[in-house]
C-alpha cells in the first residue's frame, strides 16, 4: 500500500501505536530496553502520569505532536515534534525539537518522518530544529540523543539504544552534529585507584567536610537540595534549563521506587551545602524485555523490579554536582570514595557515569580518575530551518 505518515495529537488512542513502534522494530535485540509503557501513556494502577498525556506538566510550557510511519499495516517508524516555550524564552531562541525517533532500516521512512517534524516546527515560526531527545533536549530530560558508539552494551535507565544506521539517516536529511554525550564504565570490584584514597584523606585533613547519605524519611527536602545544586552547578552547561517544582516531584517519585540511600551523598563545607553525588541501581536490568506479552506487561515488570531491586548489580551515576565556589577542593574525591566503598560492601559490580557533555572536561577527567573507561557516545543533531 506504500508509505504513509499519520499525525497524532495528545489524547489520541493511536498513541498506543506510537509507543509500540520500537517494540516491533527492536524485537530480539539483546541490548534494547524500554521504559514502562506507563511512563509514556500513563497508568492509574501504577500512579504514573504519562509524558504523552495532556495531564503531564510538560505540556504547560510546550506544544507537541507525534507522527507514525506505516507501510500498509506495518509500523515502520515514529517521531515527535515539540516547541518548548520555556526553553526558547530562557535562551532567547526559536528552536523546535524532534524526539522519540525510531525507524526501520528504510531511509525513505526516516526522511518522511523528519520532514514532517521539521515542517510542523517551521509552521510555528521556529528557525532551527534539534534532536533527538524525549520531547526536547534540555539536559535533565530523559532519552537524549541517538547512540553512535557502544552498540554492544545495553542502555542504563533513561538512556537510548538504537542500530548504527540512525545517525546515517539523520545526517542524510541535512542534520549536523550539535553535541555529543559520553558514558564511562567503572568496574566497582576493582576498588579505588591508588590516587583516590590519599587524595580524599588529604582533602578531609585540610577542610571541615561533612557528608551524609540521602534520607528517605526526608525525601522531599533532600530532593529540594538536589534541585538547588543542579540549578546552580549546571547553569553554565550546554542545554541547561532550570529544574522546576514539577521536575523535582518527578525526581522524588523516581527515587522512591529504586533509590539505595547509600549511593546518594551530600557534602557540606563548614556546615554549608556544597555538593551531591547520586547513583541509582539500574531498573533496566529488571526491565529487559522477555518478548512475551504477559511477562512484558507493565505490572509484571514493575513487580519484577520491586522483587529484585536490592540484587541489581549495575548502577548509573545520574548526577554529580559541586557548587561553583566549592570546586577544585577535592570534594568530588571524598564523595566518590565514600559511595564506592558503600557499593563494594553492598555487592554492586559496575557504575556508569552518564550523560557527560563532551566539553565538560572537569567531569570527564573525574570519571577517568575514578577508574572509568569511555564506552558509549550519544549525539544530538541540529538543522537550520531558515
Amino acid at each position: 500500500m506504500g508509505l504513509s505518515i499519520d499525525q497524532l495529537e495528545l489524547g489520541d488512542r493511536k498513541l498506543e501505536d506510537f509507543v509500540q513502534v520500537p517494540w516491533n522494530l527492536r524485537r530480539g535485540d539483546p541490548c534494547w530496553t524500554p521504559p514502562l509503557r506507563a511512563e509514556l501513556l500513563g497508568s492509574r494502577l501504577l500512579g504514573i502520569t504519562g509524558l504523552l498525556t495532556r495531564e503531564h506538566p510538560y505540556h504547560r510550557d510546550a506544544d507537541v505532536t507525534h507522527f507514525v510511519a506505516r507501510d500498509g499495516d506495518r509500523l515502520v517508524g515514529r517521531v515527535s515534534a515539540a516547541v518548548n516555550r520555556r526553553f526558547n524564552q530562557f535562551y532567547g531562541a526559536q528552536t523546535g525539537f524532534f524526539g522519540f525517533f525510531e525507524v526501520a532500516p528504510e531511509p525513505e521512512a526516516a526522511r518522511a518522518l523528519l520532514d514532517a517534524a521539521a515542517a510542523w516546527i517551521r509552521d510555528r515560526g521556529m528557525d532551527r530544529i534539534m534532536g533527538p531527545g524525549g520531547y526536547s533536549n534540555a539536559t535533565h530530560e530523559a532519552y537524549q540523543g541517538i547512540l553512535v558508539e557502544g552498540f554492544e552494551y545495553p542502555p542504563t535507565v533513561e538512556l537510548t539504544h538504537n542500530p548504527p544506521y540512525y545517525g546515517e539517516y539523520i545526517e542524510a536529511c541535512g542534520f549536523v552534529k550539535a553535541m555529543d554525550y559520553h558514558a564511562y564504565r567503572i568496574v566497582i570490584g576493582d576498588g579505588p585507584s591508588e590516587r583516590l584514597r590519599p587524595l580524599a584523606e588529604a582533602v578531609t585533613r585540610r577542610r571541615a567536610i561533612q557528608t551524609r547519605p540521602l534520607e528517605m524519611k526526608n525525601l522531599a527536602a533532600d530532593v529540594d537540595l538536589i534541585v538547588r545544586i543542579y540549578n546552580d552547578a549546571w547553569a553554565e552547561n550546554w542545554g541547561f534549563l532550570p529544574l522546576t517544582e514539577d521536575d523535582g516531584a518527578a525526581v522524588a517519585a523516581s527515587l522512591k521506587l529504586v533509590a539505595d540511600p547509600g549511593l546518594i551523598r551530600f557534602a557540606y563545607v563548614d556546615g554549608e551545602l556544597a555538593a551531591v553525588l547520586g547513583a541509582l541501581p539500574d531498573p533496566y536490568v529488571a526491565w529487559r524485555p522477555r518478548w512475551n506479552r504477559w511477562r512484558d506487561a507493565d505490572l509484571v515488570r514493575a513487580l519484577r523490579l520491586i522483587r529484585t531491586r536490592r540484587r541489581i548489580p549495575d548502577t548509573r551515576l545520574m548526577f554529580f554536582g559541586v557548587l561553583p565556589r566549592f570546586r577544585k577542593l577535592g570534594i568530588d574525591a571524598v564523595l566518590y570514595l565514600e559511595v564506592l566503598e558503600y557499593a563494594i560492601r553492598r555487592g554492586y559490580q559496575t557504575c556508569e557515569p552518564s550523560l557527560l557533555l563532551e566539553g565538560n572536561d572537569l567531569i570527564l577527567r573525574a570519571s577517568s580518575f575514578m577508574g572509568g573507561a569511555h564506552h558509549k557516545t550519544w549525539r544530538i543533531y541540529e538543522k537550520s530551518l531558515s
